[in-house]
């Protein structure tokens, strides 16, 4: 796990020097504190040069893991950030091939491969990664991301040179990069909660999207898809196996086993809920010493769940930490971490999530997490409920719009999920209703409070509207494509690496995704069980307080946070003197959502949330 940055473009630049590059280089040191390196050259015409910088945090092959690493004549170097967990297997197979390693890292497996397969090289790879490769045999820059997006990596072309990194703030320091607001985008962030890719807020810097790769010779970028999530893909009935929860829960061990190679510390994080329990359980099959396990409450004990990571942490014996927080501590490193993230922080689960890796780092490098089981398993209630939008909306238009809506919205806040679900099936636009799913702004609603105009650009995600889809398919298709992308892996990579130590994500191997797909719907929701296949694969794992537990997530009380302590820190940003963002928006719609919410009328959360952190990145940026 590292960072990694560079630039390419014309010889005639000055400004494509090693200064430029060791600025670049230093704004990611969080990512790779361990080690830095740097690779210069020029094309063979003498046209162009490219530098590739590297961060290293050491997880494997500790003593001959330098980057950037060349083959074995330096024609092909790579800068890598990521972990690849067949590496030993590939290692063998390019072996066979001829090819000799020098060292024991998943890195050289990288470069081999290349020479091997050229781009489809990533076709290879069972991982998380995103990497550059100059080749000097072809006088091409090869840029890659993984399937799902689990590591990031940012593009700008400006002024004929072509800068990337893993995070924004380190193409900031390449000189005369614009640092303006998108305001093109801004519609979207308000629809979403975030941008979807492949733009950012930052109108000059773009995202390589999921599971694609990108080329750059003679000056022209190329991007090019070469995976699309498994649900992408309308079902076709095919055989099943003998017994689908026995091989899926083969499937998940596998994918824990393997992510559990390190020559680190390692543990994993632990919240109480199912799936993080399943990686607990799992790790514990596959270790003779007690899983580091690390978990968080809050001071608010209504919305405290250590009790239930205790359980687990006592069942498997594991060295178990608890971290217990505050709003004065939130409130204190919310502009700290709109830094590290250079954005806004989509979930206000973001900073503990910070915390716990910070609390981590104290005893381990690396950890396990149950991200994106969601996501490939149907674990939302918009799972259960997205069935309901067709029977919902046979129902007269004209007595859902006048009667039923209406009562539902004016429920008070305690029965917000009531309000979001049959907001969101009644909406018929399938790209409309997505991000209503998660309480977001209606078309009317964002038309109601802003100033601005801009019209929302829905992300153009892969087969999501296919009708020959289920309607669960459909979901999981936007989830994968979008929602865990741009949203939760992001804050996984950016708050777990602001403190300098890695996360893996079981849940996400592709290949366990792609077996979970060719499953009939029933595996992944049946009935008012969501993840029902993972439930069933736990039964002897888990304890059943665990498995029957409805559905919580990672909850921080914020609504209470925005009615006492943080009431005068929201008002000040929203509606202050010094506030940047409030020409946006009409001044009576605004002062009557913070009325509504501060009186506890209504719970408006999540959309004041991300009015804050807008303000918050507004003065990090454009102050």
């Amino acid at each position: 796990m590292c960072g990694i940055t560079g630039f390419i473009g014309s010889s005639l630049n000055p400004e494509l020097n090693q200064e430029n590059l060791q600025n670049m280089a230093s704004a990611i040191l969080h990512r790779g504190p361990d080690d830095v390196g740097f690779f210069n050259a020029i094309t063979s015409d003498n046209h162009y040069v490219v530098s590739l910088a590297h961060r290293r945090l050491s997880i494997i092959d500790l003593s001959s893991g330098h980057q950037p690493m060349g083959n074995d004549n330096g024609s092909i170097q790579i800068v890598f950030n990521g972990e690849i967990y067949n590496f030993q297997t590939l290692r063998d197979e390019l072996i066979t091939f001829g090819y000799h390693f020098s060292t024991a890292s998943d890195t050289e497996v990288i470069v081999h491969a290349y020479e091997q397969w050229g781009v489809h090289c990533v076709d290879h790879l069972r991982g998380m990664f995103a990497f550059a490769i100059w080749d000097a045999r072809t006088d091409c820059l090869f840029l890659a991301r993984d399937r799902f997006g689990k590591k990031p990596l940012y593009i700008c072309e400006h002024e004929g040179t072509l800068v990337f990194a893993s995070e924004i703030k380190s193409i900031l320091k390449f000189p005369r990069i614009p640092v303006e607001v998108d305001l093109e985008v801004m519609s979207d962030y308000y629809t979403y909660r975030y941008v979807p890719a492949p733009r950012t807020l930052f109108a000059k810097i773009r995202k390589l999207m999921p599971g694609c790769y990108a080329t750059w010779t003679k000056g022209q970028l190329i991007e090019t898809r070469y995976y699309q999530p498994p649900d992408s893909k309308p079902w076709q009935t095919c055989m099943l196996p003998p017994d689908p929860v026995d091989m899926f829960l083969n499937k998940l061990d596998e994918a824990v086993r393997i992510r559990m190679v390190s020559d680190v510390p390692f543990g994993a994080f632990l919240s109480g809920g199912l799936d993080s329990s399943a990686i607990v359980g799992l790790m514990s099959r596959h270790s003779t010493q007690p899983i580091n396990t690390f978990s968080m409450g809050f001071i608010e004990s209504s919305y405290c769940e250590l009790r239930y990571a205790k359980e687990i942490a006592t069942q498997f014996n594991t060295n178990h930490h608890e971290l217990v927080i505050s709003s004065v501590e939130m409130m204190a490193l919310l502009p700290e971490m709109i830094r590290f993230y250079d954005a806004p922080l989509v979930n206000t689960s973001d900073i503990p999530v910070y915390m716990l890796a910070v609390e981590a780092s104290k005893t381990v490098k690396m950890v396990l997490t149950g991200e994106g089981a969601d996501e490939f398993l149907g674990g939302y209630p918009k799972h259960l409920y997205e069935h309901l939008v067709q029977p919902y909306q046979f129902i007269p238009r004209w007595l859902r719009k006048d009667f039923i809506e209406p009562v539902i919205r004016a429920l008070p806040y305690r029965f917000n999920r009531a309000k979001t679900a049959i907001a969101a099936i009644g909406i018929e636009s399938f790209e409309e209703r997505m991000p209503r799913w998660f309480g977001a702004l209606s078309k009317e609603e964002l038309a109601e409070l802003l100033v601005l105009k801009a019209t929302v650009k829905h992300p153009e995600v892969i087969n999501f509207s296919r009708t020959s889809n289920s309607p669960l398919r459909r979901i999981l298709c936007f989830d994968q494509n979008s929602w865990l992308p741009d949203n939760l892996l992001e804050r996984g990579d950016k708050m777990t690496m602001a403190a300098s130590i890695e996360a893996r994500m079981p849940f996400m191997d592709h290949e366990l995704a792609e077996f979970v797909a060719t499953l009939p719907d029933k595996f992944r929701v049946r009935g008012k069980t969501t993840k029902w296949i993972l439930r069933q694969a736990m039964k002897q794992i888990v304890p059943e307080t665990i498995l029957n537990r409805p559905k919580i997530g990672f909850k921080v009380p914020i609504d209470e946070w925005f009615r006492d302590p943080m009431r005068d820190y929201l008002y000040e940003h929203l509606t202050g003197p010094d506030s940047l963002t409030k020409e946006y928006y009409q001044v009576a719609v605004l002062e009557k959502i913070l009325a509504d919410h501060v009186s506890g009328r209504q719970n408006h959360e999540k959309l004041l949330w991300s009015l804050l952190n807008l303000e918050i990145w507004h003065r990090q940026y454009l102050g």
